[in-house]
């Protein structure tokens, strides 16, 4: 099957182009700079944000993941309504399914607007009639993914974490690894189509718990000092002063901890089952990678 993926220079996106390829299946790796591309599959030109290159890089396509978002740009309300016109172009190239990522959050809950976003995403790319599935996670623990970066810079960096009301809120991280994985499962199963599926890993805890845990297999002591009345606005100012986290990727990932971003429906146990990475050797694993990415580099 020749498959489209958009985002490929991407923290999922590189790893899933990786485990695709070695499925046998035909990637078209879309790119702005197909030159530049070093990735798996075959880099093909065309901007999720200029409808007018998308429908020469889908022909021949059966499937695309739609792998991007906006998270460090301030205007990502406008930026997640691209996905209206990839779901048109898809409808007029014949594709029969699209596989996106989204966020985990209970939709009766005070989302954020980025999360809000998301949703309204998902919904634009099926809205021309092709069937969507998508894939909503919270923190993916992998070298390079911004949620897991944030939370590994307040590790190494601080000799205490301010504790702002939000980092008690529980989530769910999972596993890159895992993430991938699901990708892989629900391209198979005409049964995941049309369906907003859970992911999470094995781990329901605090945000201030993972911190904890991620310091101690590093070997750090992590001091929490409470602040409840710390706001979202003044704790993602205090992110870019005590990490290099963007202000408005800071302020979006924040807004999005104020709610659960924990797995409430479990379809994914009985449609792709196996198991998951314990959130402790995810973050060995994440660490590994950083440690060798460095030497490499």
């Amino acid at each position: 099957m020749k498959v489209l993926v958009v985002g490929v220079s991407g923290f999922v996106g590189r790893r899933w182009c990786a485990a695709l390829a070695e499925t046998g299946h035909d990637i078209a790796a879309m790119t702005r700079n197909p030159a530049a591309r070093a990735g798996a599959g075959t880099p093909v030109h065309a901007d999720v944000h200029d409808p007018g290159t998308l429908d020469a890089a889908m022909g021949g396509c059966r499937a695309a993941y739609y792998l991007v978002h906006s998270l460090s740009d301030a205007d990502f309300e406008r930026r997640d309504a691209a996905a209206r016109a990839f779901g048109q172009a898809c409808t007029r190239a014949g594709l029969q399914r699209i596989i996106g990522l989204g966020g985990l959050g209970d939709d009766q809950d005070a989302l954020s607007a980025h999360l809000r976003s998301r949703r309204a995403a998902e919904k634009l790319l099926g809205a021309a009639g092709v069937r969507v599935t998508v894939i909503r996670a919270g923190i993916i623990v992998g070298h390079g993914g911004i949620s897991w970066e944030l939370t590994r810079r307040l590790v190494e960096h601080l000799p205490a974490v301010i504790m702002p009301r939000w980092v008690t809120t529980r989530i769910q991280p999972i596993a890159v690894d895992n993430v991938v994985r699901y990708l892989a499962g629900v391209l198979a199963l005409p049964q995941a189509a049309g369906r907003a599926l859970e992911a999470g890993g094995p781990d329901m805890l605090q945000y201030v718990t993972m911190l904890r845990r991620a310091a101690a297999i590093q070997g750090r002591p992590l001091p929490i000092l409470s602040v409840p009345l710390l706001t979202t606005r003044l704790s993602s100012l205090w992110l870019t002063l005590v990490t290099d986290v963007d202000a408005a990727a800071g302020r979006a990932l924040i807004d999005s901890m104020t709610s659960e971003v924990i797995v409430r429906d479990h379809p994914f146990r009985d449609l792709i089952p196996f198991d998951l990475m314990p959130v402790d050797d995810a973050v060995r694993k994440a660490l590994g990678e950083r440690g060798r990415a460095n030497r490499v580099g």
